[in-house]
């Protein structure tokens, strides 16, 4: 009998044991990579609102990186995308958090670089010609000065994180044509800009597909929600006047998280 209930003992040390190391490993893998989300105010999350500290960076407890981060628990979150960024300010002053151990990335950048926010500008307060110029403009250093931007800053996130998987955010259109608005811009001035974000975007996924980086397309997810749509998930011209033209709560929601989720 005794020797009944050493064994027995001893079985259920074993079992308890094996119960152990298995729910330690379930715990291990139920953690996510490490996790940096880099990049522009597409990414921070501005115009999402819950800012929290970070001031004018408004990186938003609405925005995709957050939402992602906040459903699947990575080892390690940082998030240091920024209002106002271009390519050269992340490469300068977002890339610290990176090393060989991060896992994931997320990055949207360029929109910055080619002016966005003096186009809206432009097409806002002047004529039809004016703004259609800005927009040529704007297309034309798509082609002549940001893949070579672009190139140094995924250059910059490979050499800091080369074991990362990176995903690379891209931008949706803003205007629904032929849509619901009775103000505001001309269908013409609505179709150049649309124009140009599709070019952007290839201009984008280009140069991340150049470094095997993968690319997340929104236009889809943003079809049916842009400005003019009834159902908007952009800002339009609004107060305060830094949202405007930018993904609202249901934009970083609906639109960008699940293309990112899809992707990772």
């Amino acid at each position: 009998m005794k020797l009944f209930r050493r064994t027995a003992s001893a079985l259920a040390a074993v079992i308890l044991a094996s119960v152990g190391v298995l729910a330690g490993a379930s715990s291990a893998s139920a953690a996510g990579p490490a996790y940096v989300a880099l990049g522009d105010s597409y990414s921070s999350g501005t115009g999402a609102g819950d800012y929290g500290t970070s001031g004018d960076c408004k990186r938003s407890a609405n925005s995709y990186p957050a939402l992602w981060a906040a459903a699947n628990a990575p080892s390690s979150f940082s998030f240091t995308a920024c209002s106002g960024a271009t390519t050269t300010t992340v490469t300068s002053g977002q890339l610290a958090p990176l090393n060989s151990s991060t896992g994931l990335v997320s990055v949207s950048a360029g929109g910055n670089d080619v002016g966005f926010a003096d186009v809206m500008t432009t097409c806002v307060l002047q004529n039809e010609s004016a703004c259609l110029s800005a927009v040529a403009t704007a297309r034309s250093q798509m082609d002549s000065i940001l893949p070579g931007r672009l190139n140094t800053m995924y250059s910059a996130i490979r050499s800091k994180a080369p074991n990362a998987k990176v995903v690379v955010m891209g931008y949706p259109r803003l205007y629904m044509l032929n849509g619901t608005c009775i103000a505001g811009l001309r269908e013409s001035e609505r179709a150049a800009l649309n124009d140009a974000s599709d070019h952007l975007n290839r201009v984008v996924s280009a140069r991340a597909a150049a470094y095997g980086y993968t690319f997340g397309d929104v236009r889809g997810t943003f079809s049916g929600h842009e400005i003019c749509s009834g159902s908007s998930w952009l800002h339009s011209l609004t107060i305060p006047v830094e949202n405007s033209y930018h993904p609202n709560k249901s934009g970083q929601a609906g639109g960008y998280l699940p293309v990112f989720r899809a992707k990772v």
